[in-house]
């Protein structure tokens, strides 16, 4: 199981004080060195973590491949095209929100879609779309001719967190999940099913599968067991750990757990 640690949130912290500390780059050897196996940025179109300097230095410096998450905006793809990432993830995009809420809409934006991964192709950048795990979209995805999809597992993580952590006792719970325990149950067991499900019909048609978004030390053995998905994508829960234990060890604690 390959490991992608995605650094925008040590930008984070760094843009919390508008200071130029901590450095994202400054980060890429301790997660060569403690096994990661490719490092994950989101330039995102507000800015609000990784800069555009930032995509350059790391894309140019990092000895791991660099997965560059970004919007479907044409202004964006400019820049990736330029800095030529080994492979840009395209992903939607709210300015409104915290992060990421959901998976690519491919049907409504299937021809937009397909001039920006056919521009992509042409720079020789691999391109992934992460998508909910829906098998519709995912057959979309593959006439889109992409190397891989990156399946949503937003809603199986919140469904986890209100199951099994203290999520629903603070002011972050969330109001929609605020079920019975039984409940809850239910509709983790349905949202596993609908992962293995969309890796098993993505392997059918020749897509390579990643996954991410909530990912936890908690909660990722339910996501790596699943045979077909061969590498995760997780940010912010080994951030979060390393500001205890250090980023080397975060990253080593959640390669012991996905392997």
């Amino acid at each position: 199981m390959l490991l992608g640690v995605n650094i925008d949130h040590i930008a984070v912290l760094r843009e919390a004080r508008k200071i130029n500390d901590p450095n994202p780059l400054d980060a890429l050897g301790i997660c060569k060195l403690s096994g990661a196996d490719q490092i994950t940025i989101h330039l995102r179109e507000d800015r609000r973590h990784i800069h555009d300097n930032d995509a350059k230095a790391i894309i140019e410096q990092s000895t791991l491949p660099v997965n560059l998450e970004c919007s479907i905006n044409d202004d964006i793809i400019d820049i990736v095209c330029e800095l030529k990432p080994h492979r840009a993830t395209l992903v939607p995009e709210n300015r409104n929100e915290v992060t990421t809420e959901g998976g690519l809409d491919i049907e409504s934006n299937f021809e937009k879609i397909k001039r920006v991964v056919e521009r992509l192709h042409e720079n020789e950048i691999e391109v992934s779309l992460f998508v909910d795990p829906d098998l519709e979209t995912i057959e979309l995805c593959s006439k889109l001719k992409v190397e891989w999809i990156e399946l949503h597992t937003g809603t199986f993580a919140n469904v986890y967190a209100m199951l099994y952590s203290n999520l629903a006792q603070t002011h972050h719970s969330i109001k929609e999940l605020e079920l019975s325990k039984k409940e809850l149950k239910t509709k983790l067991d349905e949202s596993i099913t609908s992962i293995n499900d969309a890796t098993k019909f993505a392997l059918k048609h020749n897509l390579k599968i990643a996954a991410g978004h909530g990912l936890n030390y908690q909660n990722v053995t339910l996501i790596s067991s699943i045979k077909g998905i061969s590498e995760l994508n997780i940010g912010q829960s080994i951030v979060a750990r390393s500001v205890f234990t250090g980023l080397s060890t975060a990253i080593i604690d959640m390669k012991n757990i996905i392997n």
